[in-house]
């Protein structure tokens, strides 16, 4: 059986939300199909994991982050 895009995506919502949130999160992974990108981010990841374990990064928690951003959003 050939499915038209239409039936895929109403097949797909569906879904439970935990399964379109994975589908969703594959089907962007694979428009990225640029080696040289994907390696340069793997590479920026690694780097700051290695800073962050040499205790070379200051960190903030999640509640710091997202006041810092509510506030961003307040200020526009």
């Amino acid at each position: 059986m050939i499915w038209n895009p239409q039936q895929i995506e109403s097949a797909a919502m569906e879904l439970p939300l935990h399964e379109r949130a994975r589908l969703a999160e594959r089907l962007l992974a694979s428009l990225d199909q640029d080696a040289a990108v994907e390696e340069a981010w793997a590479a920026e990841v690694e780097r700051r994991v290695q800073e962050y374990r040499a205790g070379k990064l200051s960190t903030l928690s999640g509640d710091d982050v997202l006041a810092d951003a509510r506030a961003r959003l307040e200020q526009r």
